[in-house]
């Protein structure tokens, strides 16, 4: 089918869009609460007195929990369906976000922090089983790619509104006051959310769009299934090798340009902002480049890996960020590499949709999800060793730097065709 033709044929309701805009905002408010307390971290470690070795702790255990969470809302997900899912999370981490407020150690601070890490591992699980119940093939990476990009907008409001607050009302009312603005999103989750088959406001020609692609009903593949699947493990093995980079760029950032250039906490705002404006233009071009392909006749094996590869070369020049001339020049290659991540695992967060049947992937996102929190768990400890011993981000960022061509290659290696698993194969 030709481009015009297909263009033609889309419909004029927007009621997949207004929920796609829901999943942004949940995604904004979820990088929102768990990157407060990295964006106080220089701030409190000073007061506090706390060490390196106890921050990467708090990291190493927020992404354990994380990942265990994120498999089990995978099947939860698949059982429930993403409104239950998503009404779940956001009350699981709310809760331990508030809690932050009442520890000043990195031992207690654990004690908020494994539940709000709970809550938000059923972030992705949730919004992607909206995507693949409201999205086409044809529009799903592009969904993905927009509420994907919801990370950067939170990443960029954060060391806005944190030291303002913390300098104002004290550093406990951060936690408080970003903590409500969740529960306002929930109001709204609750009062608008259904399936396609249950909108009260879906038109005719919107559902038969959405419904274009048959949606099997909600239910959990097999475990032992799933693991038999080439197709599960490209997607584990994607997750596992580009998720760390992201965990370190979020949980180290604000301290690297204290470290390297001495900016303190109400000056974070201009260098953290340029690099997430990058990454939320690399999260929406790198779905929009595949679902461009797709609309132009490639097939889906081309066009997600053909805007996989574009951004794996890009993400190259953050190797060299941790000895920039000037603090500009990192944010630039810091930017870029934020941007590169943000449009590849676009993509790679279409994987579950691409090769399992529709309502049937919530399992196989939770694989990944874990697997992305290991490999977080890895790199954060590496890290903190690297910091310190060497006291440099210098061999972090080099590692961060190869990991997309890499992650890109295990795929193709996988999945070289990129064949969707059949309904047979999973019962």
């Amino acid at each position: 089918m030709s481009e015009p033709e297909t263009a033609a044929r889309k419909p004029a309701g927007r009621v997949r869009w207004i929920i796609c805009a829901l999943l942004f905002s949940a995604v904004v408010l979820s990088y929102i609460d768990r990157l407060v307390l990295p964006t106080l971290k220089p701030d409190l470690q000073a007061r506090y007195g706390w060490s390196e070795a106890g921050y990467a702790d708090l990291a190493i255990w927020f992404q354990g929990a994380y990942g265990v969470a994120y498999l089990l809302f995978g099947r939860f997900v698949d059982r429930f369906g993403a409104r239950v899912g998503y009404t779940v999370a956001v009350t699981l981490w709310t809760i331990g976000h508030v809690l932050h407020a009442a520890f000043t150690s990195t031992a207690g601070m654990l004690i908020a922090r494994v539940p709000l890490a709970i809550g938000e591992a059923g972030t992705f699980p949730s919004a992607l089983a909206a995507a693949n119940e409201w999205f086409p093939k044809r529009e799903r990476a592009f969904a993905i790619g927009i509420f994907n990009a919801g990370s950067n907008i939170g990443a960029i409001i954060t060391p806005l509104i944190v030291p303002i607050i913390a300098v104002s009302f004290g550093w406990r009312m951060a936690f408080v006051a970003t903590g409500l603005l969740t529960v306002v999103w929930l109001a709204a989750w609750l009062l608008f959310y259904r399936t396609p088959a249950q909108h009260p406001t879906l038109s005719a020609e919107e559902r038969a769009w959405i419904e274009a692609e048959p949606l099997e009903t909600q239910r959990p593949i097999p475990w032992r299934t799933l693991l038999r699947l080439r197709q599960t493990w490209a997607y584990i093995l994607g997750r596992f090798l580009i998720d760390p980079v992201w965990w370190t760029f979020l949980f180290w950032l604000p301290d690297f340009f204290n470290r390297q250039y001495q900016v303190k906490m109400l000056d974070y705002g201009p260098p953290l902002i340029a690099v997430y404006l990058l990454a939320d233009v690399g999260s929406v071009g790198g779905g929009w480049f595949s679902s461009r392909l797709l609309a132009r006749g490639r097939t889906p094996n081309r066009a997600r890996k053909t805007a996989m590869f574009v951004c794996a070369l890009f993400a190259l020049p953050v190797a060299f960020a941790a000895h920039a001339p000037s603090m500009w020049w990192a944010v630039l290659a810091i930017g870029l590499a934020c941007a590169c991540h943000q449009g590849f695992s676009a993509n790679v967060y279409a994987i579950p949709g691409d090769l399992f049947p529709r309502g049937r992937s919530g399992s196989v996102v939770g694989l990944g999800g874990l697997s992305g929190a290991i490999g977080g768990m890895l790199m954060a400890k590496f890290a903190g060793t690297i910091l310190g011993t060497l006291g440099s981000y210098g061999p972090i960022f080099a590692v961060a730097s190869g990991a997309y061509l890499v992650a890109l290659l295990v795929i193709h290696l996988l999945v070289p065709r990129y064949t969707p698993v059949t309904s047979a194969e999973i019962g």
